[in-house]
Protein backbone atom coordinates (compact mmCIF):
# COMPACT_ATOMS: atom_id res chain seq x y z
CA UNK A 1 0.00 0.00 0.00
CA UNK A 2 1.16 3.51 -0.72
CA UNK A 3 1.88 5.81 2.19
CA UNK A 4 1.65 8.99 0.15
CA UNK A 5 -0.68 10.14 -2.58
CA UNK A 6 2.00 11.31 -5.00
CA UNK A 7 -0.31 13.51 -7.05
CA UNK A 8 -0.97 15.49 -3.90
CA UNK A 9 2.49 16.92 -4.37
CA UNK A 10 1.66 18.44 -7.76
CA UNK A 11 2.54 22.03 -7.02
CA UNK A 12 1.82 23.54 -10.42
CA UNK A 13 0.78 27.00 -9.27
CA UNK A 14 0.45 30.38 -10.90
CA UNK A 15 3.29 32.85 -10.90
CA UNK A 16 2.89 34.92 -7.75
CA UNK A 17 4.43 37.87 -9.58
CA UNK A 18 1.28 37.96 -11.71
CA UNK A 19 -0.87 38.73 -8.68
CA UNK A 20 -2.46 42.12 -8.43
CA UNK A 21 -3.93 42.25 -4.94
CA UNK A 22 -4.82 45.93 -5.03
CA UNK A 23 -8.36 44.97 -6.02
CA UNK A 24 -10.09 41.96 -4.50
CA UNK A 25 -13.07 40.39 -6.23
CA UNK A 26 -14.35 39.09 -2.90
CA UNK A 27 -13.22 38.40 0.66
CA UNK A 28 -13.16 34.59 0.48
CA UNK A 29 -13.28 32.15 -2.42
CA UNK A 30 -14.82 28.78 -1.56
CA UNK A 31 -14.20 25.96 -4.02
CA UNK A 32 -16.94 23.34 -3.99
CA UNK A 33 -20.72 23.73 -3.59
CA UNK A 34 -21.39 20.57 -1.65
CA UNK A 35 -22.70 20.62 1.94
CA UNK A 36 -19.33 21.76 3.34
CA UNK A 37 -18.71 24.59 0.87
CA UNK A 38 -22.28 25.88 1.14
CA UNK A 39 -22.22 25.74 4.94
CA UNK A 40 -18.97 27.69 5.04
CA UNK A 41 -20.29 30.29 2.60
CA UNK A 42 -23.40 30.79 4.73
CA UNK A 43 -21.30 31.18 7.87
CA UNK A 44 -19.27 33.88 6.15
CA UNK A 45 -22.34 35.72 4.92
CA UNK A 46 -23.90 35.64 8.41
CA UNK A 47 -20.78 37.49 9.54
CA UNK A 48 -21.14 40.05 6.76
CA UNK A 49 -18.19 38.75 4.75
CA UNK A 50 -18.29 38.50 0.97
CA UNK A 51 -17.64 35.16 -0.68
CA UNK A 52 -17.81 33.46 -4.06
CA UNK A 53 -18.43 29.72 -4.35
CA UNK A 54 -16.92 28.06 -7.42
CA UNK A 55 -18.36 24.70 -8.47
CA UNK A 56 -17.34 22.79 -11.58
CA UNK A 57 -20.63 20.85 -11.76
CA UNK A 58 -23.36 22.69 -13.58
CA UNK A 59 -26.21 21.29 -11.44
CA UNK A 60 -26.57 20.35 -7.75
CA UNK A 61 -26.23 16.64 -7.06
CA UNK A 62 -29.35 14.48 -7.06
CA UNK A 63 -27.41 11.58 -5.58
CA UNK A 64 -27.22 10.64 -1.93
CA UNK A 65 -23.97 9.11 -0.81
CA UNK A 66 -24.73 10.35 2.71
CA UNK A 67 -28.16 9.49 4.10
CA UNK A 68 -28.09 11.49 7.30
CA UNK A 69 -25.78 13.25 9.72
CA UNK A 70 -24.52 12.75 13.24
CA UNK A 71 -26.05 13.90 16.51
CA UNK A 72 -23.55 16.76 16.81
CA UNK A 73 -24.37 17.94 13.30
CA UNK A 74 -28.06 17.91 14.18
CA UNK A 75 -27.14 20.29 17.00
CA UNK A 76 -25.00 22.37 14.64
CA UNK A 77 -27.88 22.82 12.19
CA UNK A 78 -30.17 23.63 15.13
CA UNK A 79 -27.75 26.36 16.26
CA UNK A 80 -28.37 28.07 12.91
CA UNK A 81 -32.14 27.50 12.94
CA UNK A 82 -32.00 25.12 9.99
CA UNK A 83 -33.76 22.01 11.31
CA UNK A 84 -37.30 23.06 10.27
CA UNK A 85 -36.08 23.37 6.68
CA UNK A 86 -35.51 19.61 6.54
CA UNK A 87 -39.23 19.00 6.95
CA UNK A 88 -38.88 16.81 10.00
CA UNK A 89 -36.95 13.59 10.42
CA UNK A 90 -36.49 10.82 12.95
CA UNK A 91 -33.26 9.98 14.67
CA UNK A 92 -31.82 6.47 14.88
CA UNK A 93 -31.66 5.33 18.52
CA UNK A 94 -29.94 1.97 18.03
CA UNK A 95 -26.86 1.85 15.87
CA UNK A 96 -23.64 -0.11 16.05
CA UNK A 97 -19.90 0.16 16.35
CA UNK A 98 -18.18 -2.16 13.93
CA UNK A 99 -21.34 -4.27 13.70
CA UNK A 100 -21.79 -4.61 17.48
CA UNK A 101 -25.22 -3.12 18.41
CA UNK A 102 -25.11 0.05 20.50
CA UNK A 103 -27.87 2.16 22.03
CA UNK A 104 -26.74 5.72 21.31
CA UNK A 105 -29.34 7.22 23.68
CA UNK A 106 -27.09 6.28 26.58
CA UNK A 107 -25.35 9.65 26.10
CA UNK A 108 -27.55 12.77 26.58
CA UNK A 109 -28.50 14.05 23.15
CA UNK A 110 -27.11 10.92 21.57
CA UNK A 111 -28.42 9.10 18.52
CA UNK A 112 -26.89 7.27 15.59
CA UNK A 113 -27.90 10.33 13.61
CA UNK A 114 -30.65 11.72 11.42
CA UNK A 115 -32.61 9.04 9.62
CA UNK A 116 -33.35 9.12 5.92
CA UNK A 117 -32.02 12.59 5.08
CA UNK A 118 -30.37 12.20 1.67
CA UNK A 119 -27.36 14.33 0.86
CA UNK A 120 -29.31 15.84 -2.03
CA UNK A 121 -31.79 17.29 0.48
CA UNK A 122 -28.98 18.67 2.64
CA UNK A 123 -27.47 20.35 -0.41
CA UNK A 124 -30.89 21.75 -1.37
CA UNK A 125 -31.51 23.13 2.14
CA UNK A 126 -28.09 24.76 2.36
CA UNK A 127 -28.35 26.02 -1.21
CA UNK A 128 -31.66 27.71 -0.50
CA UNK A 129 -30.21 29.29 2.65
CA UNK A 130 -27.16 30.45 0.71
CA UNK A 131 -29.42 32.12 -1.83
CA UNK A 132 -31.30 33.97 0.90
CA UNK A 133 -28.02 35.20 2.36
CA UNK A 134 -26.77 36.45 -0.98
CA UNK A 135 -24.01 33.88 -1.55
CA UNK A 136 -22.60 34.12 -5.09
CA UNK A 137 -22.56 30.49 -6.32
CA UNK A 138 -20.97 30.12 -9.75
CA UNK A 139 -21.59 26.73 -11.36
CA UNK A 140 -19.57 25.46 -14.27
CA UNK A 141 -16.42 27.15 -12.94
CA UNK A 142 -13.34 24.96 -12.48
CA UNK A 143 -10.16 26.00 -10.69
CA UNK A 144 -7.02 25.36 -12.75
CA UNK A 145 -4.33 27.15 -10.71
CA UNK A 146 -3.70 29.31 -7.69
CA UNK A 147 -1.15 31.73 -6.28
CA UNK A 148 -0.96 32.38 -2.54
CA UNK A 149 0.64 35.75 -1.81
CA UNK A 150 1.29 37.82 1.28
CA UNK A 151 -1.80 39.96 0.73
CA UNK A 152 -4.24 37.58 -0.91
CA UNK A 153 -4.91 34.61 -3.13
CA UNK A 154 -5.49 34.55 -6.88
CA UNK A 155 -7.07 31.62 -8.66
CA UNK A 156 -7.17 30.78 -12.34
CA UNK A 157 -10.52 29.38 -13.41
CA UNK A 158 -12.24 28.13 -16.51
CA UNK A 159 -15.87 29.14 -16.63
CA UNK A 160 -18.76 29.43 -19.06
CA UNK A 161 -17.10 32.52 -20.54
CA UNK A 162 -13.64 30.97 -20.80
CA UNK A 163 -10.50 31.48 -18.68
CA UNK A 164 -10.60 34.07 -15.90
CA UNK A 165 -8.89 35.06 -12.66
CA UNK A 166 -10.39 35.84 -9.29
CA UNK A 167 -8.76 37.44 -6.24
CA UNK A 168 -9.64 37.13 -2.58
CA UNK A 169 -8.10 37.53 0.84
CA UNK A 170 -8.49 33.78 1.52
CA UNK A 171 -9.26 30.56 -0.35
CA UNK A 172 -10.91 27.43 1.06
CA UNK A 173 -10.89 24.10 -0.76
CA UNK A 174 -14.10 22.17 -0.10
CA UNK A 175 -13.70 20.31 -3.37
CA UNK A 176 -13.61 16.67 -2.30
CA UNK A 177 -11.11 13.87 -1.93
CA UNK A 178 -9.37 14.68 -5.21
CA UNK A 179 -9.17 18.34 -4.25
CA UNK A 180 -7.60 20.57 -6.87
CA UNK A 181 -6.99 23.21 -4.23
CA UNK A 182 -5.07 20.79 -2.03
CA UNK A 183 -2.91 19.62 -4.94
CA UNK A 184 -2.25 23.11 -6.30
CA UNK A 185 -1.35 24.34 -2.81
CA UNK A 186 1.17 21.50 -2.45
CA UNK A 187 -0.41 20.10 0.72
CA UNK A 188 0.41 16.45 1.33
CA UNK A 189 -2.32 13.82 1.70
CA UNK A 190 -0.66 10.90 3.51
CA UNK A 191 -2.53 7.73 4.31
CA UNK A 192 -3.41 4.35 2.82
CA UNK A 193 -4.78 3.23 -0.52
CA UNK A 194 -7.96 1.17 -0.76
CA UNK A 195 -7.82 -2.45 0.38
CA UNK A 196 -11.53 -3.20 -0.08
CA UNK A 197 -14.33 -2.03 -2.35
CA UNK A 198 -18.00 -1.84 -1.39
CA UNK A 199 -20.90 -1.24 -3.77
CA UNK A 200 -24.42 0.01 -3.25
CA UNK A 201 -27.58 0.54 -5.24
CA UNK A 202 -30.91 2.26 -4.75
CA UNK A 203 -33.42 -0.13 -6.30
CA UNK A 204 -37.08 0.62 -7.07
CA UNK A 205 -39.73 -2.07 -7.14
CA UNK A 206 -37.72 -4.82 -5.52
CA UNK A 207 -39.35 -7.43 -3.27
CA UNK A 208 -38.04 -10.21 -1.06
CA UNK A 209 -35.20 -8.25 0.50
CA UNK A 210 -34.80 -8.73 4.24
CA UNK A 211 -33.89 -5.48 6.04
CA UNK A 212 -30.45 -5.49 7.63
CA UNK A 213 -30.11 -1.89 8.88
CA UNK A 214 -26.94 -2.50 10.91
CA UNK A 215 -25.36 -4.85 8.41
CA UNK A 216 -24.78 -8.56 8.59
CA UNK A 217 -21.66 -10.57 8.04
CA UNK A 218 -22.22 -13.45 5.63
CA UNK A 219 -19.90 -16.07 4.10
CA UNK A 220 -17.78 -14.20 1.60
CA UNK A 221 -18.57 -10.68 2.74
CA UNK A 222 -21.04 -8.34 4.42
CA UNK A 223 -24.49 -7.06 3.42
CA UNK A 224 -26.63 -4.14 4.56
CA UNK A 225 -30.16 -3.30 3.42
CA UNK A 226 -32.89 -0.91 4.47
CA UNK A 227 -36.03 0.60 3.02
CA UNK A 228 -35.27 4.12 1.84
CA UNK A 229 -38.74 4.98 0.56
CA UNK A 230 -42.18 3.41 0.01
CA UNK A 231 -40.90 1.39 -2.96
CA UNK A 232 -37.12 1.86 -2.69
CA UNK A 233 -34.52 -0.37 -1.09
CA UNK A 234 -30.88 0.59 -0.62
CA UNK A 235 -28.58 -2.41 -0.68
CA UNK A 236 -24.90 -2.24 0.18
CA UNK A 237 -22.45 -5.10 0.16
CA UNK A 238 -18.83 -6.11 0.49
CA UNK A 239 -17.80 -9.02 -1.71
CA UNK A 240 -14.47 -10.37 -0.52
CA UNK A 241 -13.75 -11.65 -4.01
CA UNK A 242 -13.71 -8.18 -5.57
CA UNK A 243 -10.36 -6.40 -5.84
CA UNK A 244 -10.65 -2.57 -5.56
CA UNK A 245 -10.82 -1.12 -9.06
CA UNK A 246 -9.24 2.10 -10.22
CA UNK A 247 -11.35 5.05 -11.25
CA UNK A 248 -14.83 6.23 -10.32
CA UNK A 249 -16.91 4.02 -12.63
CA UNK A 250 -19.48 2.05 -10.57
CA UNK A 251 -20.28 -1.61 -11.18
CA UNK A 252 -23.16 -2.49 -13.48
CA UNK A 253 -26.54 -3.45 -12.05
CA UNK A 254 -25.94 -6.98 -13.33
CA UNK A 255 -22.78 -7.13 -11.19
CA UNK A 256 -24.61 -5.75 -8.15
CA UNK A 257 -27.56 -8.12 -8.53
CA UNK A 258 -25.24 -11.08 -9.07
CA UNK A 259 -23.15 -10.30 -6.00
CA UNK A 260 -26.27 -9.73 -3.87
CA UNK A 261 -27.71 -13.09 -4.92
CA UNK A 262 -24.41 -14.82 -4.28
CA UNK A 263 -24.10 -13.31 -0.78
CA UNK A 264 -27.75 -13.46 0.36
CA UNK A 265 -29.69 -15.75 -1.96
CA UNK A 266 -32.09 -12.84 -2.66
CA UNK A 267 -32.94 -11.86 -6.22
CA UNK A 268 -33.14 -8.11 -6.93
CA UNK A 269 -32.89 -8.36 -10.70
CA UNK A 270 -36.60 -7.55 -11.08
CA UNK A 271 -36.07 -4.07 -9.62
CA UNK A 272 -35.00 -0.92 -11.39
CA UNK A 273 -31.74 0.72 -10.25
CA UNK A 274 -32.12 4.40 -9.46
CA UNK A 275 -28.48 4.92 -8.58
CA UNK A 276 -25.42 2.69 -8.30
CA UNK A 277 -22.18 3.64 -6.63
CA UNK A 278 -19.12 2.33 -4.87
CA UNK A 279 -16.74 3.38 -2.12
CA UNK A 280 -13.56 2.08 -0.57
CA UNK A 281 -11.62 2.19 2.66
CA UNK A 282 -8.97 4.54 1.26
CA UNK A 283 -7.97 6.59 4.27
CA UNK A 284 -6.04 9.84 4.05
CA UNK A 285 -5.72 13.14 5.88
CA UNK A 286 -4.18 16.40 4.76
CA UNK A 287 -0.91 17.10 6.52
CA UNK A 288 -1.99 20.72 6.94
CA UNK A 289 -5.50 22.19 7.04
CA UNK A 290 -3.94 25.60 6.43
CA UNK A 291 -1.07 26.77 4.28
CA UNK A 292 -0.76 30.54 4.25
CA UNK A 293 -4.07 31.92 2.99
CA UNK A 294 -5.30 28.57 1.71
CA UNK A 295 -7.46 26.26 3.85
CA UNK A 296 -9.01 22.81 3.41
CA UNK A 297 -12.29 21.47 4.77
CA UNK A 298 -14.40 18.34 4.38
CA UNK A 299 -13.26 15.54 2.09
CA UNK A 300 -10.50 17.78 0.74
CA UNK A 301 -8.95 17.42 4.21
CA UNK A 302 -9.93 13.85 5.15
CA UNK A 303 -11.32 10.73 3.45
CA UNK A 304 -12.27 7.40 5.01
CA UNK A 305 -14.72 4.51 4.85
CA UNK A 306 -18.22 6.00 5.21
CA UNK A 307 -19.48 4.44 8.42
CA UNK A 308 -21.93 6.22 10.70
CA UNK A 309 -22.46 9.31 8.53
CA UNK A 310 -19.26 10.82 9.92
CA UNK A 311 -17.68 12.17 6.74
CA UNK A 312 -20.13 14.88 5.71
CA UNK A 313 -20.77 15.71 9.36
CA UNK A 314 -17.08 16.24 10.11
CA UNK A 315 -16.90 18.51 7.06
CA UNK A 316 -19.88 20.61 8.12
CA UNK A 317 -18.27 21.06 11.52
CA UNK A 318 -14.98 22.00 9.84
CA UNK A 319 -16.91 24.78 8.09
CA UNK A 320 -18.55 26.06 11.26
CA UNK A 321 -15.22 26.05 13.09
CA UNK A 322 -13.50 27.97 10.31
CA UNK A 323 -16.17 30.44 9.19
CA UNK A 324 -16.20 32.85 12.13
CA UNK A 325 -12.42 32.83 12.36
CA UNK A 326 -12.02 33.76 8.71
CA UNK A 327 -14.67 36.47 9.12
CA UNK A 328 -12.77 38.06 12.00
CA UNK A 329 -9.56 37.92 9.97
CA UNK A 330 -11.19 39.58 6.97
CA UNK A 331 -12.49 42.35 9.23
CA UNK A 332 -9.09 42.85 10.83
CA UNK A 333 -10.36 41.73 14.26
CA UNK A 334 -8.71 38.32 14.54
CA UNK A 335 -5.84 37.89 16.98
CA UNK A 336 -2.71 36.63 15.26
CA UNK A 337 -3.04 33.02 16.38
CA UNK A 338 -6.72 32.57 15.57
CA UNK A 339 -6.50 31.15 12.06
CA UNK A 340 -3.93 28.59 13.22
CA UNK A 341 -6.44 27.23 15.73
CA UNK A 342 -8.47 25.84 12.81
CA UNK A 343 -5.81 23.20 12.07
CA UNK A 344 -4.97 22.77 15.74
CA UNK A 345 -8.60 21.99 16.62
CA UNK A 346 -9.95 20.19 13.56
CA UNK A 347 -6.96 18.07 12.50
CA UNK A 348 -7.14 15.92 15.68
CA UNK A 349 -10.90 15.54 15.20
CA UNK A 350 -10.37 14.33 11.63
CA UNK A 351 -7.62 11.96 12.75
CA UNK A 352 -10.00 10.47 15.32
CA UNK A 353 -12.63 9.85 12.64
CA UNK A 354 -10.05 8.00 10.57
CA UNK A 355 -9.06 5.85 13.55
CA UNK A 356 -12.61 4.85 14.45
CA UNK A 357 -13.67 4.09 10.87
CA UNK A 358 -10.58 1.92 10.31
CA UNK A 359 -11.33 0.11 13.57
CA UNK A 360 -14.93 -0.47 12.53
CA UNK A 361 -13.78 -1.76 9.14
CA UNK A 362 -11.59 -4.36 10.86
CA UNK A 363 -14.44 -5.48 13.12
CA UNK A 364 -17.20 -5.23 10.56
CA UNK A 365 -15.88 -6.52 7.27
CA UNK A 366 -12.81 -8.71 7.71
CA UNK A 367 -12.96 -12.52 7.79
CA UNK A 368 -13.18 -15.17 10.46
CA UNK A 369 -9.62 -14.55 11.64
CA UNK A 370 -10.98 -11.39 13.36
CA UNK A 371 -13.71 -13.26 15.25
CA UNK A 372 -11.71 -13.37 18.53
CA UNK A 373 -11.29 -9.58 18.30
CA UNK A 374 -15.03 -9.14 17.69
CA UNK A 375 -15.87 -11.29 20.69
CA UNK A 376 -13.47 -9.36 22.91
CA UNK A 377 -14.83 -6.05 21.65
CA UNK A 378 -18.40 -7.14 22.38
CA UNK A 379 -17.29 -8.08 25.90
CA UNK A 380 -15.67 -4.66 26.42
CA UNK A 381 -18.86 -2.98 25.25
CA UNK A 382 -20.64 -4.45 28.25
CA UNK A 383 -18.85 -1.73 30.25
CA UNK A 384 -20.83 1.57 30.40
CA UNK A 385 -17.72 3.73 30.17
CA UNK A 386 -16.66 1.95 26.97
CA UNK A 387 -20.09 2.39 25.41
CA UNK A 388 -20.17 6.10 26.27
CA UNK A 389 -16.65 6.57 24.92
CA UNK A 390 -17.56 5.00 21.57
CA UNK A 391 -20.83 6.91 21.33
CA UNK A 392 -19.09 10.21 21.97
CA UNK A 393 -16.47 9.39 19.35
CA UNK A 394 -18.92 8.49 16.55
CA UNK A 395 -21.43 11.26 17.26
CA UNK A 396 -18.91 14.04 17.82
CA UNK A 397 -20.65 14.93 21.08
CA UNK A 398 -17.44 14.48 23.09
CA UNK A 399 -15.30 16.93 21.06
CA UNK A 400 -13.38 19.15 23.45
CA UNK A 401 -11.16 22.01 22.34
CA UNK A 402 -8.30 23.40 24.38
CA UNK A 403 -9.31 26.69 25.99
CA UNK A 404 -7.02 29.10 27.82
CA UNK A 405 -9.25 29.73 30.82
CA UNK A 406 -9.85 28.37 34.33
CA UNK A 407 -10.93 24.74 34.29
CA UNK A 408 -14.60 23.77 34.45
CA UNK A 409 -16.53 20.64 33.35
CA UNK A 410 -18.06 22.55 30.40
CA UNK A 411 -14.93 24.35 29.23
CA UNK A 412 -14.09 23.44 25.64
CA UNK A 413 -17.24 21.35 25.21
CA UNK A 414 -20.36 22.16 23.21
CA UNK A 415 -22.96 24.39 24.89
CA UNK A 416 -25.83 22.27 26.29
CA UNK A 417 -29.06 23.13 24.53
CA UNK A 418 -30.88 24.02 27.73
CA UNK A 419 -34.15 25.87 27.99
CA UNK A 420 -33.59 29.46 29.14
CA UNK A 421 -35.70 32.30 30.43
CA UNK A 422 -34.72 35.97 30.32
CA UNK A 423 -35.47 38.79 32.76
CA UNK A 424 -38.83 39.44 31.09
CA UNK A 425 -39.86 35.80 31.43
CA UNK A 426 -39.40 35.05 27.70
CA UNK A 427 -38.32 31.48 27.08
CA UNK A 428 -35.80 30.34 24.50
CA UNK A 429 -33.14 27.67 24.04
CA UNK A 430 -29.39 27.98 24.11
CA UNK A 431 -29.25 27.03 20.43
CA UNK A 432 -31.48 29.96 19.48
CA UNK A 433 -28.89 32.37 20.86
CA UNK A 434 -26.44 31.15 18.19
CA UNK A 435 -28.67 31.61 15.13
CA UNK A 436 -26.74 34.74 14.09
CA UNK A 437 -23.34 32.98 14.29
CA UNK A 438 -21.94 35.55 16.73
CA UNK A 439 -20.20 34.99 20.04
CA UNK A 440 -22.53 34.91 23.04
CA UNK A 441 -21.89 35.75 26.69
CA UNK A 442 -24.51 34.19 28.93
CA UNK A 443 -24.84 36.15 32.18
CA UNK A 444 -26.52 33.49 34.33
CA UNK A 445 -26.28 35.39 37.63
CA UNK A 446 -27.29 38.93 36.69
CA UNK A 447 -23.76 40.20 37.26
CA UNK A 448 -23.27 43.76 35.99
CA UNK A 449 -19.48 43.37 36.23
CA UNK A 450 -19.54 40.63 33.60
CA UNK A 451 -21.72 42.63 31.25
CA UNK A 452 -19.54 45.72 31.68
CA UNK A 453 -16.33 43.77 31.00
CA UNK A 454 -17.76 42.43 27.72
CA UNK A 455 -19.10 45.77 26.49
CA UNK A 456 -15.99 46.65 24.37
CA UNK A 457 -16.63 43.50 22.28
CA UNK A 458 -20.30 44.21 21.60
CA UNK A 459 -19.66 44.37 17.84
CA UNK A 460 -18.68 40.68 17.95
CA UNK A 461 -20.30 39.22 21.07
CA UNK A 462 -23.92 39.36 22.24
CA UNK A 463 -24.48 39.64 25.99
CA UNK A 464 -27.69 38.09 27.33
CA UNK A 465 -28.93 37.81 30.90
CA UNK A 466 -30.78 34.52 31.26
CA UNK A 467 -31.23 31.65 33.66
CA UNK A 468 -31.86 27.95 33.05
CA UNK A 469 -35.54 27.00 32.97
CA UNK A 470 -34.88 23.68 34.65
CA UNK A 471 -38.11 23.18 36.61
CA UNK A 472 -36.26 21.44 39.42
CA UNK A 473 -33.92 19.42 37.17
CA UNK A 474 -30.15 19.37 37.50
CA UNK A 475 -28.33 22.54 36.50
CA UNK A 476 -27.32 22.04 32.83
CA UNK A 477 -24.44 24.51 33.28
CA UNK A 478 -22.77 22.83 36.28
CA UNK A 479 -23.01 25.84 38.58
CA UNK A 480 -21.54 28.34 36.12
CA UNK A 481 -22.43 31.99 36.75
CA UNK A 482 -21.49 33.05 33.21
CA UNK A 483 -20.44 31.38 29.96
CA UNK A 484 -18.61 32.76 26.94
CA UNK A 485 -19.63 30.77 23.88
CA UNK A 486 -17.90 30.90 20.52
CA UNK A 487 -20.00 31.16 17.33
CA UNK A 488 -19.45 27.44 16.68
CA UNK A 489 -21.19 26.62 19.96
CA UNK A 490 -18.18 25.73 22.15
CA UNK A 491 -17.68 27.14 25.65
CA UNK A 492 -14.57 29.33 25.78
CA UNK A 493 -14.77 30.74 29.33
CA UNK A 494 -16.73 29.98 32.49
CA UNK A 495 -17.40 32.47 35.27
CA UNK A 496 -17.78 31.33 38.86
CA UNK A 497 -19.76 34.27 40.24
CA UNK A 498 -16.83 36.23 41.64
CA UNK A 499 -16.85 38.78 38.84
CA UNK A 500 -15.21 39.00 35.45
CA UNK A 501 -11.80 37.54 36.25
CA UNK A 502 -10.04 36.33 33.08
CA UNK A 503 -13.08 37.20 30.94
CA UNK A 504 -11.32 40.02 29.09
CA UNK A 505 -8.37 37.71 28.43
CA UNK A 506 -10.71 35.09 26.93
CA UNK A 507 -12.53 37.69 24.84
CA UNK A 508 -9.28 39.05 23.46
CA UNK A 509 -7.93 35.54 22.86
CA UNK A 510 -10.89 34.48 20.72
CA UNK A 511 -12.35 37.72 19.40
CA UNK A 512 -9.41 40.13 19.15
CA UNK A 513 -8.77 43.50 20.70
CA UNK A 514 -11.45 45.49 22.47
CA UNK A 515 -13.01 48.48 20.76
CA UNK A 516 -13.33 51.47 23.06
CA UNK A 517 -15.58 54.44 22.51
CA UNK A 518 -13.90 57.47 20.96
Amino acid sequence: MSRMDTDAMDTDVMDTDAMDTDVMDTDVIVVGAGPVGLMLACELRLAGVGCVVLEKSTEPTDQSRALGFTARTIETFDQRGLLPRFGGFDTIPIGHFGGVPLDYREVPGGSYGAKGVPQSLTVAVLGEWAGELGVDVRRGWEVTGLADGDDGVEVAVTGPGGPARLRAAYLVGCDGGRSTVRKRAGIGFPGHDATIEMAFAEVVGVTGVRPRPNGERVPGGMVLAFQQGPDIFRVTYYDAGVVPRKGDAPPSFEEVAGAWHRLTGEDIRGGTPRWIGKFTDATRQASQYRRGRVFLAGDAAHIHLPIGGQGMSAGVQDAVNLGWKLALAVKGRAPGHLLDTYHDERHPVGARVLVNTLTQRSLYITGEHMQPMRELFAELMELPEVRRHLIGMVTGLDIRYDMTAPDHPLLGLRLPNAELVDEAGVKSTASQLLHTARGVLLDLAGDARVRQAAAPWQDRVDVVTVSPHTAGADDPFDGAAALLVRPDGYVAWVGDGRGAECLTDALAHWFGEAVTAA
